[in-house]
């Protein structure tokens, strides 16, 4: 299969255009959608590189403690941001709870889906669209599995980009989260997989509770508020018909 571009932008990680995804008899289009860890290090030369890609809106998926903590550099360069939050309270207290990586994204879907919707309504309205959260791979890789799942991507498709993110977190990051682990929460069970790691396991578990409890991703983003116009201009807007 046809995989997402995996984009240089300085001082952002795991920023991809999930642009080529095979989505039946056609594929997924570059520049429409893309992803990633958190703007707060953007470099000029990232800026630069952000600029040139097109991108024209940033949904925005922290909460306002982690935004208040690491703003984003985006300022000047005429991009809208808008938030949507994904977690009820902070972060930390989410993670800290003992949740399951597999349980954490079933409750996103069933609980946030008018923020999941945000990135729809926006790709609908014309706008390049960039989605992150804090490294983009929760919160980031549940919003655009139902955003591709709405477009028609094949599933296997979702779940080979949301297990590049995995790949494309530096060793040097990973350490240091290791670390901060160790330190915060010694004895976790599930904290190292929250943070780390993307398996192909979790997104399929993700779709299979899409398709049993909706039908599809279409459904999905209906029930959460997006028109039937919205709906026919996401899929036009992102996939490119044979």
């Amino acid at each position: 299969m046809s995989g997402a571009s995996i984009e240089l932008v300085s001082g952002v990680t795991n920023f991809r255009d999930v642009g080529g995804l095979p989505a039946g008899a056609g594929t997924t289009r570059h520049g429409v959608l893309f992803r990633s860890g958190a703007l707060s290090r953007l470099d000029d030369d990232g800026r630069r590189t952000l600029h040139e890609l097109g991108v024209e809106r940033i949904v925005d998926l922290r909460s306002d403690d982690e935004l208040a903590r690491e703003p984003s550099r985006v300022d000047g360069l005429g991009v809208e941001t808008v938030r949507a939050p994904m977690f009820v309270g902070s972060l930390e207290s989410f993670l800290a709870s003992g949740v399951t990586l597999d349980d954490s994204y079933l409750d996103l879907l069933e609980n946030a889906g008018e923020r999941i919707a945000t990135v729809a309504h926006s790709i609908a309205a014309g706008h390049p669209t960039l989605v992150h959260c804090a490294i983009g791979k929760d919160r980031t890789g549940v919003s655009v599995a139902v955003t591709l799942a709405a477009a028609g991507v094949d599933d296997e498709a979702i779940v080979d980009d949301y297990a590049l993110t995995e790949q494309n977190l530096p060793a040097s990051r990973a350490r240091q989260i290791r670390a901060w682990l160790a330190r915060a929460h010694p004895g976790s069970r599930h904290l190292e997989e929250l943070y780390l790691h993307s398996p192909a396991r979790a997104m399929r578990h993700v779709l299979a509770h899409l398709h049993e409890r909706w039908g599809d991703g279409g459904a999905y983003l209906r029930e959460a508020g997006v028109s039937a116009d919205e709906l026919a201009a996401l899929r036009s807007a992102l996939v490119i018909a044979p």
